[in-house]
């Protein structure tokens, strides 16, 4: 079992930037995927970005040069620095951990004001 807490959300002027943490509650070493995907007012939910234990990224395209997603396997946290941020990146954030079974956060909310 593994517990998703994130932090981080908020308002922000487009342009702005934000930095989104997401603590798990047994060690990230056990933990091979940790991402971030993001559900949008009308739409359905969307990779972000995701991060393996090795350090791997893979990022949507939609995202790619103006975000960048991190963990610390000892603080058991993964981050997602959004800078650049646009009104289109208005949604609710969810923590993802991928360990066979796929665990997700309660969401925390962006939104980006043009």
């Amino acid at each position: 079992q593994v517990q998703l807490v994130e932090s981080g959300g908020g308002l922000v002027q487009a342009g702005g930037s934000l930095r989104l943490s997401c603590a798990a509650s047994r060690t990230a070493f056990t933990i091979n995927v940790m991402g971030w995907y993001r559900r949008a007012p009308g739409k359905q939910r969307e990779l972000v970005a995701v991060i393996t234990s090795g350090g791997t990224t893979n990022y949507a395209d939609s995202v790619k040069g103006r975000f960048t997603i991190s963990r610390d396997n000892a603080k058991n946290t993964v981050y997602l620095q959004m800078n650049s941020l646009k009104p289109e990146d208005t949604a609710v954030y969810y923590c993802n951990a991928q360990t066979g079974i796929n665990y997700w956060g309660q969401g925390t909310q962006v939104t980006v004001s043009s």
